[in-house]
């Protein structure tokens, strides 16, 4: 952890949040960090379902302790933004990085091996 914080949490504020968010992420075999509003984590919610995954999502913007998550997800991914997303424990990163691993291929054998959708999907 920084010593220097832009939205002056405590430092135990954010060692808290680091652990629940490494608590999620590791209880949870697809986590989406987002926000309600945002267009990115939609695109990327509406992604997954489509592919059937199960997730976990959880919307900073309607977490009491939602700015402290962000920001000790920056700390611990050096991303920032929303969505965050992490599958089988791994950081994957946003929006972006999602699509392209579902480009290329790789997004589904990651959700196959994380275990969150079935070895032979109906369809995608």
């Amino acid at each position: 952890m920084g010593s220097y914080f832009s939205h002056g949490f405590t430092k135990e504020q954010l060692e808290m949040a680091l652990v629940k968010a490494k608590a999620i992420v590791n209880s949870n075999p697809v986590v989406v960090f987002s926000k309600t509003y945002c267009g990115y984590c939609k695109r990327v919610k509406q992604l997954l379902t489509q592919l059937g995954a199960r997730y976990k999502v959880v919307e900073l913007d309607g977490e009491a302790d939602g700015g402290e998550l962000q920001e000790a997800l920056g700390e611990w991914t050096g991303q920032k933004t929303v969505p965050n997303v992490f599958i089988g424990g791994k950081h994957i990163g946003g929006c972006d990085a999602v699509l392209e691993k579902h480009q290329s291929g790789q997004l589904l054998l990651l959700l196959k091996e994380a275990g969150a959708v079935a070895s032979n999907p109906v369809s995608a």
